[in-house]
């Protein structure tokens, strides 16, 4: 997924962009870039490969500017190479946008492009086609030339841009591609993930779908799909840049396997009352009229849902399927109003899993959320949420987000399990007790560093 960064203000906006896809390069990326206005013109610096290589090429022919836009991408159209790189830029120079999600009609609107206006391309991207079609539409009007190039375009999209006409402002959009926005005295920023941000500042506006905000270097607008403007209160993260460092270890992975304990203890213990019972942030659920249930995530999300599946059917007796999120909308489910839905999403922006809960919604079922991210889309549009509060989890592969789903997943049953008086009294005890003891249980397991070192030495070359 591609990283998205934004800044407007006072200080030197190639710092902060720089700094910014820096805390973003765990999501993948072959090449950088970043785009300023600086004395009446864009200037585009980008290229395959690392950020150290861009930024290696800023420090011999330094820039500086109060407004910008960066971009690490992980190629979907077009080979990795500089020409592909992000920000792309208008045949005049004029406009800049970066991109973060794929445009579905990309072919049909390049074509128009190139045979019904004459415009010549410099990359293979999807994304160039962006910055074509804001410039068709561009009549000394920025915002209404970007809302023009919506109409035209399908797909998922988080993009960004600066025009040499307005350069007082950036304009930022989100449809199904994760988009927040800060904000500070210094200045207003716009990005695709959290700690891209934390550095400046902790004061976040979630932005929901369909939405478009305007920062300038003062103020941040946000408007609705109907192009009202919205009054959205600030959001704000509870963590700091610490947790989105290394922390001693070697590595973000070591760091979160080591956080296990701690996580699951956070995902447990403040759910359980002084009557020893849970006490979960679930509106009343009439059992009577839920006769399904479904699991529906994506990759290890989808793992603990399979293990989920026994847990419900043999404490809550209840016919469970579990279904890969991005299989979900092409199949025939039997879907209706009495059936529940449990979402599974660490970032509670995946694009499968979002389009499965909307899919689900519209055949009127009950869902219930597992996420991480606090405020992300899947928790906002869900009825109910089981936040897992695993702290950001930073390495590609899932470690601590996987434990505290498969723990929220196991209060759910026993949960489903006692509304629906299948278990007595001592067995859920019990169950919550096994439950208490697993934060110490997983101590010491990640205590014993010489035995899981030998563990993994004669493990990891083995295919069988």
């Amino acid at each position: 997924m591609c990283g998205v960064v934004g800044y407007i203000g006072e200080n030197d906006a190639v710092e902060v962009l720089l700094e910014g896809l820096k805390r973003l390069e765990y999501r993948g990326y072959d090449s950088a870039g970043i785009a300023i206005i600086k004395d009446d013109r864009i200037i585009v610096r980008k290229c395959k490969g690392r950020l150290a290589t861009l930024t290696n090429s800023l420090k011999k022919e330094p820039l500086r500017a109060n407004i910008g836009i960066g971009h690490t991408r992980w190629a979907t159209h077009g080979e990795p190479s500089d020409r592909n790189s992000h920000p792309h830029i208008n045949n005049s120079g004029s406009i800049a946008v970066i991109h973060n999600g794929i445009l579905e009609n990309y072919l049909e609107l390049k074509e128009w492009l190139i045979n019904e206006k004459g415009i010549s391309f410099r990359s293979d991207t999807d994304s160039e086609i962006i910055a074509h079609l804001i410039d068709h539409y561009y009549q000394d009007d920025l915002l209404n030339a970007i809302k023009m190039a919506l109409i035209k375009m399908s797909g998922a999209y988080a993009i960004g841009v600066i025009c040499t006409n307005e350069p007082d402002k950036i304009i930022a959009v989100r449809k199904d591609s994760p988009l927040i926005v800060g904000v500070s005295p210094n200045g207003n920023y716009v990005a695709s993930d959290i700690p891209a941000l934390l550095r400046y500042t902790k004061d976040i506006y979630l932005i929901e779908n369909d939405e478009i905000v305007v920062l300038t270097k003062d103020k941040v607008v946000i408007y609705d799909s109907m192009h009202q403007i919205v009054d959205r209160a600030l959001f704000k993260v509870d963590w700091d840049t610490d947790a989105a460092e290394k922390g001693g270890y070697a590595h973000f992975m070591m760091k979160e396997i080591n956080e296990q304990p701690q996580a699951v203890a956070n995902t447990l213990l403040r759910r359980i009352d002084q009557d020893e019972k849970l006490k979960l942030d679930i509106k009343n659920i009439d059992l009577t009229k839920i006769d399904k249930i479904y699991i529906v995530a994506c990759g290890t999300a989808y793992h603990a849902g399979l293990v989920a599946k026994v847990a419900i059917e043999e404490l809550a007796d209840m016919p469970t399927e579990v279904e890969l999120a991005s299989e979900f909308c092409y199949r025939k489910n039997f879907i209706t109003d009495r059936t529940l839905v449990i979402i599974i999403s660490q970032s509670g922006e995946t694009l499968d899993t979002l389009a499965a809960l909307r899919e689900a919604k519209k055949d009127q079922a009950r869902i219930l959320a597992i996420v991480n991210v606090v405020g992300s889309s899947v928790s906002r549009e869900a009825d109910d949420v089981i936040y897992t509060w695993a702290g950001p989890e930073i390495a590609v592969a899932s470690t601590k987000a996987y434990t505290t789903q498969l723990v929220a997943l196991y209060m759910i049953a026993l949960h489903l399990a006692r509304l629906k008086g299948k278990i007595d009294y001592d067995h859920y005890h019990k169950v919550i007790d096994l439950l208490k003891a697993m934060p110490d249980q997983i101590s010491m397991i990640l205590n014993d560093v010489k035995k899981i070192q030998q563990l993994a030495d004669e493990q990891f070359n083995n295919e069988s």
